[in-house]
């Protein structure tokens, strides 16, 4: 099949007994694999009688691009994760989106819209950081059923949970870091989630249609990150600090709000976080007596790391 593309690739007129003898095979094998190139969206004109023979149509130059569904996928991830990132050699051009519109084009029609999905579907705040490990032909499924407004159903294993059915309606995909997510209304649970791709298994679109809904706020990417914040977040710190606000800002930057206090002139500190070590942190570089309002456990560390610090001290 690949010798028999390549000689076609060359766009010149093969008379069906040359090419036959070229390939060594016989006629009726010859025209049963023309028939699946064509089959694979290749348009191979085809002439009848004792001249009779093959030539394929302009418009392809590269190599066989002879590719599974699940593959075709893949190189739309690879190629779009690329061009998103805009690298460019010399005269300014964006080699990695020249590539991806040329693959595009070379596609057959079916993988062409799959991978189409998969780029219109999809929202990427910045650069992707690398392409996640997940399954092409669960990305490419979602992607057509945000695309076409289809009901799908999956299995759905999330974090320290058994897999559970789910019947969603896709919204979109959101490329954040160096994972996937399904921005979806849930069906069952009658409220809009996230899941993770890459925890998202056996999906089945239902063949239906449904009326695209309003998301919350509107913005996909924002749902995503906003869900993550939540999940990450197990403390809100307030701590009092005999420090000027300006010292306590430029000790923990974006990571936390400090406003000024006019009775004695110092400041309050606010945090979310997930892991107490990382106010510890800040407030041993600020360097000030502070007074811990919440919460009890970050009271009850300082005291532990006090008493280490004491006994290091001797």
């Amino acid at each position: 099949m690949l010798r028999l593309l390549s000689l076609l690739q060359t766009h010149r007129y093969w008379p069906g007994g040359e090419l036959a003898e070229r390939l060594e095979v016989s006629p009726r094998t010859l025209r049963r694999d023309v028939d699946r190139l064509r089959d694979l969206g290749y348009q191979v004109d085809a002439s009848r009688g004792v001249a009779g023979g093959y030539q394929l149509r302009a418009g392809g130059s590269m190599a066989p691009l002879l590719l599974e569904d699940e593959e075709a996928v893949a190189v739309a991830v690879a190629l779009r994760g690329a061009a998103g990132t805009s690298v460019s050699v010399g005269g300014g051009t964006d080699w990695a989106l020249q590539a991806l519109t040329k693959v595009v084009g070379l596609m057959p029609p079916r993988l062409r819209r799959q991978m189409e999905a998969v780029g219109s579907q999809t929202d990427t705040p910045a650069p992707w950081a690398g392409v996640p490990v997940l399954d092409a032909g669960v990305l490419g499924t979602l992607a057509q059923a945000c695309r076409d407004h289809e009901p799908v159903r999956f299995d759905y294993a999330a974090r320290d949970a058994e897999p559970t059915r789910r019947w969603v309606e896709p919204h979109r995909l959101v490329a954040l870091g160096r994972r996937w997510y399904l921005v979806a209304y849930d069906r069952d649970r009658q409220d809009w989630r996230t899941f993770r791709v890459d925890r998202v298994s056996a999906p089945e679109p239902t063949g239906q249609r449904f009326r695209p809904r309003e998301l919350p706020g509107g913005d996909a990417v924002g749902f995503v990150q906003n869900g993550i914040h939540r999940s990450l977040v197990r403390h809100h710190v307030r701590v009092r600090v005999a420090a000027e606000p300006e010292r306590v800002r430029a000790v923990v930057g974006r990571w936390g709000e400090v406003t000024p206090s006019a009775r004695d002139g110092g400041c309050l500190l606010e945090m979310e976080v997930d892991s107490l070590g990382w106010p510890l942190m800040v407030l041993g570089e600020v360097g000030a007596e502070f007074t811990v309002e919440s919460p009890p456990e970050l009271a009850e560390a300082v005291g532990e790391v006090a008493a280490r610090f004491g006994r290091a001290a001797g």
